[in-house]
C-alpha cells in the first residue's frame, strides 16, 4: 500500500487496494485530530458522497469516526454533487465537509475531499497538517453507525433546495424561462443526476442521459471530455436540441456541446463566459487562472482593463483568489470554474447553467455566439498530451527539463520561463508547459498557439526535444 497523500484535490485510491474502510477511518481520525487542534467548540461537519461503489458506506464510516471524536455530523440522504456539499458548509456555517468521491476517475477508484469552513478545496497548509496527523495516528475512535443513529448524533439532510435558492441569486431565471430552450444533459451516472431537470423544470425542456446509478459507469469514464460524449452529441442532433451539457462523477466539472453536436473545451467556454459575465454583471476585479489555462482570458481581460493572476494547477489556488482578492472569475483548464458571489469551489452545474443563460439571452445558437466571440476577441488553439512513463524515466525527464537553461526549443526562441508549477516556456505567439503529475507516472504537456497549423508544429518541436 502506498502512503496516503493528498493531491491537488484530495486523496484518491483504488477500492479494496488502498481505499479501504481502515484507511478511510485513519484519514477521518487525522482530520478529526486536525479539527480538534483548532479548539473550536462542538465542531460540525457535513458528509456528501457520489454514486460509486460503496460510497454511502464509506460515508457512514466517516460519520462513525467523527461522532466518536465528539464532532457533530450531517450526512446526505442521497448521492450529492461536490459543489452542493461545499455550499452546505457555507449555508449552515459548518466547520467543513467530507466528500466521498473520485471525481472523473475510473469506477475502481474512490476518494476523499476535505472541504474546510470556507467551502472550497483545502489548501496545502491544511492538507500538510492532516498528512502530519496521519503519521501520528495510533488509536482510531469508532462509534458503530447504529449507535450513532440511536444516540441522535447524525442528522440527515438534502442539499438541493438550499443550493437551488442560491443559484437563483447568480442566474437570470426569467431570461432562461422566456427562451423555451431544449437541453440534453448527460450525467455520466454521476452525483449530479436530477439537478438540471429539477432546477429547470418550469423553465426549459430537459432530456437526461445516463441518469441512473451505475457504480461501474457502464464502462464509461465519468469524465465530460469529447471522446466520452458520443451519445450526447447524437441525441442533440436527433432531438433538435439547443444545447448539450455533461457533468463528471461529482458534478464539479462540465462539458458543453452546441446545437450542431460540436464539443467545446473548458478553455473555449471560459473565453465565452468571461466577457458575458463582465458585461451582464458589470463585474470589476481580478481574474484568476492556472498556469495551464488559456491565455485567451488574458487577451479578454486586457480589453476590459482587468488584471489576471496566474496560479499553480489546482482549484485550491483559484479559491485563494476568491477568498483573499475578491476575484470575479476563476478557471482551470481541466474544467473547473466559479464566479464572484459563489463558493470558492469549482461547480459544473452553475457553469453549465450560465452557458444556458448566455444562449437564452442572446437568442442565437451557441455556434454563432462562438464565432462572434472569436471575431471580437480572437482565438487561440490548445492541446494537451499526457506521456505515461516509468517512475525512473519520469524522474529523469523532470530533472532534465528543470535543469534546462537553453535559449530555444526547436526553432522557437524562449522569451520567458515560468516555474510556478512545472516549467512553462513562452515563445512568440505560443507557449508550452511541461508538468509532472503529482499522483501518476505521467508528464502532462500543454500547448497553445495563435494558429492551428502552428500548434501542430509547436507540439512536434517540444515532443522531439523531450525525446532527445
Amino acid at each position: 500500500m502506498e502512503k496516503i497523500k493528498f493531491g491537488t484535490d484530495g486523496w484518491r485510491g483504488i477500492i479494496a487496494d488502498d481505499f479501504t474502510f481502515p484507511n478511510v477511518a485513519k484519514v477521518t481520525q487525522s482530520v478529526a485530530n486536525y479539527l480538534r487542534g483548532l479548539k473550536k467548540e462542538e465542531p460540525k461537519i457535513v458528509i456528501g458522497y457520489d454514486n460509486r461503489f460503496f460510497s454511502e458506506k464509506f460515508a457512514e464510516k466517516v460519520a462513525e469516526v467523527l461522532t466518536a471524536n465528539g464532532i457533530k455530523v450531517l450526512i446526505s440522504n442521497t448521492a450529492v454533487p461536490t459543489p452542493a456539499t461545499a455550499f452546505m458548509v457555507k449555508e449552515k456555517q459548518l466547520d467543513g465537509a467530507f466528500m466521498i468521491t473520485a471525481s472523473h476517475n475510473p469506477y475502481y477508484y474512490n476518494g476523499i475531499k476535505f472541504i474546510p469552513e470556507y467551502a472550497g478545496p483545502a489548501h496545502t497548509g491544511i492538507t500538510s497538517q492532516i498528512e502530519a496527523e496521519l503519521i501520528k495516528v495510533e488509536n482510531i475512535k469508532v462509534l458503530p453507525i447504529k449507535k450513532v443513529q440511536e444516540k441522535g448524533l447524525v442528522e440527515y439532510y438534502s442539499a438541493q433546495g438550499a443550493y437551488f435558492r442560491h443559484l437563483d441569486t447568480l442566474l437570470d431565471r426569467k431570461v432562461i424561462r422566456e427562451s423555451k430552450l431544449k437541453i440534453v444533459v448527460d450525467y455520466l451516472y454521476g452525483a449530479g443526476i436530477g439537478y438540471h431537470e429539477n432546477y429547470l423544470k418550469d423553465d426549459a425542456e430537459v432530456l437526461a442521459l445516463h441518469n441512473n446509478r451505475n457504480p461501474l459507469f457502464d464502462n464509461l469514464y465519468p469524465d465530460p471530455v469529447e471522446k466520452n460524449l458520443g451519445l450526447l452529441r447524437e441525441t442533440i442532433k436527433k432531438e433538435g436540441a439547443n444545447i448539450g451539457i455533461a457533468l463528471d462523477g461529482d458534478a464539479d466539472r462540465f462539458g458543453i456541446v452546441d446545437e450542431q453536436g460540436n464539443f467545446y473545451t473548458p478553455n473555449q467556454i471560459f473565453t465565452l463566459l468571461l466577457p458575458y459575465l463582465i458585461e451582464t454583471r458589470n463585474l470589476d476585479g481580478p481574474i484568476y487562472r492556472t498556469v495551464a489555462t488559456t491565455h485567451q482570458l488574458d487577451e479578454i481581460a486586457h480589453q476590459f482593463k482587468l488584471p489576471v493572476v496566474e496560479t499553480p494547477v489546482g482549484f485550491k489556488y483559484i479559491a485563494e483568489g476568491f477568498l483573499k482578492d475578491n476575484a470575479i472569475f476563476g478557471a482551470e483548464e481541466s474544467g473547473g470554474m466559479s464566479i464572484q458571489g459563489h463558493i470558492p469551489e469549482k461547480d459544473g452545474i452553475l457553469t453549465s447553467l450560465l452557458v444556458v443563460e448566455m444562449v437564452a439571452r442572446s437568442k442565437k445558437p451557441l455556434s454563432q455566439i462562438w464565432q462572434e466571440n472569436c471575431d471580437k476577441y480572437g482565438r487561440l488553439y490548445q492541446e494537451r498530451v499526457d506521456l505515461e512513463l516509468s517512475q525512473e524515466v519520469k524522474t529523469k525527464l523532470v530533472a532534465m527539463v528543470n535543469d534546462f537553461q537553453g535559449e530555444q526549443i526547436g526553432n522557437r526562441v524562449i522569451k520567458e520561463t515560468i516555474t510556478i508549477d512545472g516549467k512553462k516556456f513562452i515563445f512568440d505567439n505560443s507557449w508550452c508547459l511541461v508538468r509532472p503529475s503529482g499522483t501518476e507516472n505521467v508528464i502532462r504537456i500543454y500547448f497553445e498557439a495563435n494558429e492551428k497549423d502552428d500548434l501542430e508544429k509547436l507540439k512536434n518541436e517540444v515532443l522531439n526535444w523531450l525525446e532527445q
